[in-house]
């Protein structure tokens, strides 16, 4: 039996009953569908629900477009009647979010919200393993081409610790704003002795991958010399990766929440790996 089918004395949930998979292999529950099983007969009513559910969804801080689509349908109305209705097509996390403000006096909406509660639980554990595993193949190709970083701006004249220390601000000014590596540990509200660079989801760690990647090729392509140039170098490399995220509507990297400490990760996986 597949993991994903949730059953209660031997019959399929009827929430994974009207469940829906798209070309791309992407679960969705349509609005239509999901009123009928929660016993909403008059679909206005639903709708009030749905409302609520996206105001929530806003709360929390997700996208609602990621969650809430609105399309429209066909049906049949008889002697060979049609007409267009609006439908919803909804993430397994709207339903969950609908389910909690549907109305609890329905027996229905009691189950749905313990399958929707269970099935999102173990959603965001699967997409917890995934982001791990990109935060430790990141953070590791992250340690590797900052050696090759280092390297390059040891050739272009950076040789002393507190000159590539300048060196590694002016890439963090570019890409964050003007933030060096100090600000950015207050701004995240690390403690004494946390590193950043552990802190950081994958998301941010692409981000500075991607600029000490960038940085290092544009100081040996034009064969960069000086420490005044090379840090000029990194400044404009951070700042061009900033300017990206911005055209694509990424969150800016400051702006993104420290994570757990990547050494902890790297611990549970050894251990794992042990085992």
């Amino acid at each position: 039996m597949s993991a994903e089918l949730q059953k209660s004395g031997g019959h399929i949930s009827p929430f994974e009953q009207i469940k829906r998979v798209n070309a791309a292999g992407n679960e969705f529950w349509s609005s239509r569908d999901f009123a009928q099983v929660l016993g909403y007969a008059d679909y206005r009513n639903f709708e009030q629900v749905i409302q609520k559910a996206r105001m929530a969804c806003f709360n929390s801080g997700q996208r609602v477009e990621d969650h809430f689509v609105d399309i429209t349908e066909m049906i049949e109305i008889g002697k060979g009647g049609r007409r267009e209705i609006v439908v919803t097509l909804l993430s397994r996390y709207a339903c969950y979010l609908i389910v909690q403000n549907a109305d609890p006096a329905k027996e229905i909406v009691a189950l749905g919200q313990s399958y929707f509660a269970v099935q999102t639980r173990r959603q965001e554990l699967s997409d917890q393993a995934v982001e791990d595993e990109r935060r430790l193949l990141l953070r590791d190709e992250l340690r590797r081409h900052n050696l090759q970083l280092a390297d390059a701006a040891k050739d272009a004249g950076v040789i002393e610790p507190q000159d590539y220390a300048i060196f590694q601000n002016h890439g963090y000014m570019g890409l964050y704003g003007g933030l060096t590596a100090a600000g950015i540990h207050q701004r995240k509200g690390l403690k004494k002795g946390q590193q950043i660079l552990d802190h950081m989801g994958s998301t941010e760690l692409a981000a500075n991958l991607f600029r000490a990647t960038q940085a290092e090729e544009k100081i040996r392509r034009e064969q960069i010399k000086g420490k005044e140039r090379a840090n000029r170098a990194h400044h404009e490399v951070g700042a061009k990766v900033r300017q990206t995220i911005k055209e694509l509507g990424g969150t800016m990297p400051e702006n993104l929440p420290a994570t757990e400490s990547i050494k902890k990760l790297e611990s549970r996986e050894k251990k794992r790996l042990k085992a």
